[in-house]
């Protein structure tokens, strides 16, 4: 496994596997790595010959400057596992390499980014068009893999590739999730043992709301239910709980079983923002 730390690095290596028409697979994240992003790793090493993961905590998508010092860092932890799993290359880039000076370009990706995830943290898809714009450019993948658990963040970048014409694939791997449920995150990392057990209510609400929206429930009883939970659980608090189309989230106001359907949820656990979504109808 190499570490690649600027694009002078890699662009020779690039070469080299263009000319041997290998293709490459890109898995980016902002490491503190669990078994989630190693689905996405597995997934890129039984499709293309060359694997790359990038590690960057990207500090234009955090809208709270809090958040973005507290994530957490296991870089050194990152690497062992990475290359024990047979990842070719680490690309590792300091904020220098990745912002040589600040980005004055904006990109909006319309009614997708003023919902759900771009309401409540205004700016977050910008940070994550431009970095993940300068990932593509800079490693030129020919398939990057993303996690279902970012559903909004999924539809973002697709947008992304099909305005932009990025010349790849993308390919969403399904959430990876906990024994109990509750969906694999960095962010876990940060909850305190009963935090922990709380968090359980983001996806046990989505279980209880799939399975009584597939038993002929009202939505809108289902969703003040859901609201109710949370309201009498002290240290969760609750964003948004909403059913909605899983490429454009649009938003529904009843389920219909003939339209694709995702129901997503956002929540403050103590100081802990988590999210998660389930399909319903995929």
């Amino acid at each position: 496994m190499k570490l690649i730390k600027t694009p002078t690095d890699w662009n020779p290596l690039w070469l080299s596997h263009l000319q041997k028409n290998h293709r490459i697979g890109l898995v980016p994240t902002m490491g503190a790595l669990h078994q989630g992003h190693l689905d996405l790793v597995e997934k890129s090493l039984q499709s293309c010959q060359v694997t790359v993961v990038s590690i960057f905590v990207n500090p234009t998508q955090f809208n709270n400057p809090e958040d973005f010092q507290k994530y957490p860092n296991t870089l050194a932890k990152d690497l062992e596992l990475l290359e024990s799993i047979g990842v070719d290359y680490v690309f590792v880039p300091s904020v220098e390499t990745i912002y040589p000076k600040a980005t004055e370009l904006r990109v909006d990706f319309g009614d997708l980014e003023r919902v759900l995830e771009g309401k409540f943290r205004p700016g977050h898809f910008n940070g994550v068009g431009i970095v993940v714009s300068k990932l593509f450019h800079l490693i030129r993948p020919s398939i990057a893999f993303f996690g279902q658990k970012d559903l909004q963040q999924v539809a973002i970048i697709r947008r992304l590739v099909e305005d932009l014409s990025f010349p790849l694939e993308m390919e969403v791997v399904p959430t990876r999730r906990e024994a109990d449920g509750l969906a694999m995150s960095s962010r876990n990392l940060r909850l305190n043992p009963t935090e922990r057990k709380q968090a359980l209510i983001l996806f046990n609400s989505l279980e209880k709301a799939k399975r009584k929206l597939l038993s002929g429930e009202s939505w809108t009883e289902i969703k003040q239910e859901i609201l109710n939970n949370f309201e009498n659980t002290p240290t969760a608090q609750l964003e948004y709980f909403d059913l909605i189309h899983p490429d454009t989230f649009e938003e529904y106001q009843e389920f219909q079983l003939e339209k694709k359907s995702s129901v997503c949820v956002a929540a403050f656990i103590g100081e802990i923002r988590l999210i998660d979504n389930l399909p319903i109808i995929p």
